[in-house]
């Protein structure tokens, strides 16, 4: 115990303190002083640091070349045919480019097709006209609230998000159909976003001015809604093309064979050659920060008034991996997924894993967090969707690293493709989608629990959806 207090006096004394004396909350000439002494600046080690930290990106000076040079196998056991890698350009959607690669490979495997793609650009164009409703039906909701109630100042941060949730795929599809991407193609804005998603933020606060100005009733402010929801459309169709209610249509498939023109709505499109009800899909978490063997659902994380949030089960990382690897193994189906892609990624080489950047080697300092810990702190949230479209086992069984396709082009990762080491799978994954079909019994049964509703302030929020 002496040898305590000894260590104790010894600090007080650092900071010119003696007992019965406050530490100080500001940074007094004795803590600068001691902060100084902590570095060594004539030391050989400490010089080279300066110049090789303050010319330099870190990033590149603690690449940790032990562990990229042995990630080399790009071998996989089970590996689902790819149908080509997609695009999403400088805009947030994510979620629906991984969506809507999902369904393309029921549409090419029906038609024989080696690539095909679904176009974003139509779901994204529908997408973008329910959030703006959304917004609007809860300005009206939250009128009579002051500006600086929690949600009202979450709606008016950010109106008219780019991001989304699997939730979302599965209602604009369901409401809207889809349709091949030659359809609607791509436009500059769809593919670019900053500017139209600023004029449709400016374009709702001001309408959200004008809603909370009025002394006008609910009903009437409902018929004001849908005045301003013809400002959103029109810009809408200006920057996005108009979406088409009916499209003749024909294709040539791998082995040469020219199908006849026939003419379809996106609906029927959708019934006949994707075929799948969407509604049977489950979103399973892993979030060490909630209770697990739980089913909650998240405060507007969604983008249609009248359909319901993001509900996922939350389950310990060992469960999900178990599940992703069934619905590949089993079912032959790519599986969509919420990730931290920013960490620990080797952009260019398609790789991501544990410790492939080595910082306390070079700066001597620990970042090391827990799971738990970066989520409740805000370190690490999910931020991109993507696929696994295969996994490689080991002798046992057991998960070594697992196939994604991306939606950055084929000039990122690997032609597009990049190799998720498991290791990475349980420090940085969140989410997956999974067949209704393949949950045990004990998941089933929590589906039929009432769920625990929490804030879209949350952190499991996700950075994708806002």
């Amino acid at each position: 115990m002496k040898k305590y207090r000894v260590a104790i006096l010894a600090f007080l004394l650092t900071f010119g303190l003696t007992y019965g004396k406050k530490l100080p909350k500001g940074i007094t000439p004795e803590v600068l002083k001691t902060l100084e002494s902590s570095v060594d600046e004539n030391s050989p080690r400490t010089r080279a640091l300066i110049n090789a930290v303050s010319s330099n990106d870190v990033q590149k000076l603690v690449l940790n070349k032990a562990v990229k040079d042995r990630l080399f196998d790009w071998n996989f056991s089970i590996k689902l045919k790819i149908r080509g890698i997609t695009n999403q350009k400088s805009s947030g959607r994510c979620w629906l480019f991984a969506g809507l690669n999902i369904l393309r490979y029921r549409v090419a495997r029906r038609l024989n097709l080696d690539e095909f793609e679904l176009s974003q650009s139509y779901n994204f164009f529908y997408d973008k006209l329910e959030k703006a409703n959304l917004f609007l039906e809860k300005i009206i909701e939250t009128r009579n609230r002051p500006l600086r109630d929690r949600t009202v100042d979450f709606l008016l941060k950010n109106p008219i998000p780019d991001g989304g949730q699997w939730n979302m795929v599965v209602e604009l599809v369901n409401k809207y159909g889809v349709v091949p991407k030659e359809i609607m193609p791509e436009t500059y804005n769809t593919s670019n976003t900053r500017r139209i998603n600023q004029l449709l933020a400016t374009l709702l606060r001001k309408d959200a001015a004008i809603i909370r100005d009025s002394q006008k009733s609910e009903e009437e402010l409902r018929k004001m809604k849908v005045e301003m929801l013809k400002d959103v459309y029109r810009l809408l169709v200006y920057a996005f093309g108009k979406p088409p209610r009916e499209f003749k249509w024909r294709y040539k498939d791998k082995d040469g064979k020219l199908h006849p023109w026939e003419k379809y709505t996106p609906q029927s499109f959708f019934r006949k050659f994707v075929n799948v009800d969407l509604n049977d899909y489950v979103v399973i978490y892993n979030c060490p920060a909630k209770q697990y063997y739980k089913l909650y659902s998240i405060s507007l994380d969604r983008d249609m008034a009248d359909r319901r949030d993001l509900t996922f089960v939350n389950l310990p990382i060992e469960e999900v991996k178990e599940l992703t690897l069934k619905t590949l193994k089993e079912m032959q189906e790519p599986v969509w997924f919420g990730c931290d892609v920013g960490k620990e990624l080797l952009n260019k080489e398609g790789i991501m894993a544990p410790n492939v950047y080595d910082y306390k080697s070079l700066l001597g300092i620990d970042f090391t967090m827990t799971k738990k810990q970066r989520i409740l702190y805000r370190h690490s949230i999910p931020t991109h969707a993507m696929v696994f479209v295969g996994v490689d086992l080991d002798s046992g069984g057991k998960p070594v690293k697992w196939l994604v396709e991306n939606s950055w082009g084929t000039k990122a990762g690997r032609k597009g493709m990049y190799v998720m080491y498991d290791r990475w799978f349980d420090y940085y994954l969140y989410e997956v989608v999974i067949p209704r079909k393949i949950l045990p019994e004990k998941i089933r049964k929590i589906l039929q629990q009432k769920p625990e509703v929490v804030p879209p302030w949350d952190p499991m929020y996700d950075f994708f959806t806002h």
